[in-house]
């Protein structure tokens, strides 16, 4: 028997190879530019402000990125909202049981350091025995449906209908929401809502941060809910095609073994008879 597991292993890592290429061909000459962007806007800056030196810049620019690394804005001053009020505390347990981790927060406290360990322990099982049930209520909605539906081919239609409902309500109409709220483009948008829901989690682009918006106290607690019911539709769809490429995999195998047999076969019946030689006793 042909074992897949070496040609899928090959194939995996392939992948990362090929994404990896991709992405050094994509981002470091732009990465490149920003930085050399970067340096001579503070060289710009200590020639137009000649009171300061480059130690006094560069501390001020520490600060500004350790304050960026504790969550907080340098954009704006004191008044910005808080980012551990409820709604945006609510939004952060959300983002640790789900495991998505955007990165852009995180307690800075050893107290909340602490806790946040031992609660995503108890939490992430948590959330994946909800989004398991979650999904077995999907599928058992749809086989309800196969079940209701007689006619053949009609269980296509109704499935079709599903994920192009799952879609719409997950995938194509959230960016809209976000643009809006957010002054997104919508290919924005769109990147920000598949690399939550996929639980990726850049931390690049999230909502409610911009202390220049008005946002309403409910946002992150709703964009919250959100993430969590499309988790389970989306999870349910990369079990789908994880399923799919599996069953492939193996209907490879199964047919390299039936073509294998058949050759032995085959190569059996067209051997002539061999010569029996009698020894007598």
């Amino acid at each position: 028997q042909i074992s897949w597991t070496p040609l899928l292993l090959l194939g995996y890592l392939f992948y990362l190879l090929l994404g990896a290429v991709v992405f050094q061909l994509l981002e470091k000459q732009t990465e490149t530019h920003f930085r050399d962007q970067f340096q001579l806007e503070k060289l710009n800056f200590l020639q137009n402000y000649t009171c300061l030196d480059r130690q006094a810049l560069e501390k001020f620019v520490q600060v500004l990125t350790e304050a960026w690394e504790k969550g907080v804005n340098p954009e704006g001053n004191s008044t910005n909202p808080s980012n551990w009020d409820f709604s945006n505390s609510f939004f952060f347990a959300g983002t640790v049981v789900t495991t998505i981790g955007y990165g852009n927060l995180s307690p800075s406290t050893v107290a909340g350091q602490i806790f946040c360990v031992f609660y995503a322990l108890f939490g992430v099982p948590l959330n994946l025995a909800f989004l398991n049930q979650l999904g077995k209520g999907l599928n058992a909605h749809l086989l309800i449906l196969e079940r209701w539906v007689q006619k053949p081919g009609r269980a296509q239609v109704w499935l079709a209908i599903f994920l192009t409902t799952g879609t719409l309500l997950f995938l194509v109409f959230p960016p809209l929401v976000f643009s809006y709220v957010e002054g997104w483009s919508y290919g924005e948008g769109f990147y920000f809502t598949f690399i939550t829901l996929s639980t990726i989690g850049f931390g690049d682009y999230v909502v409610g941060t911009n202390p220049n918006k008005p946002y309403i106290p409910v946002y992150r607690s709703l964009t919250a809910i959100w993430i969590v019911f499309g988790l389970a539709w989306l999870a349910l769809i990369f079990n789908v095609g994880a399923d799919l490429m599996e069953k492939f995999l193996q209907l490879k195998g199964h047919k390299s073994d039936l073509s294998l047999a058949e050759g032995a076969s085959t190569k059996l019946e067209d051997e002539p008879e061999q010569p029996r030689i009698h020894i007598p006793s």
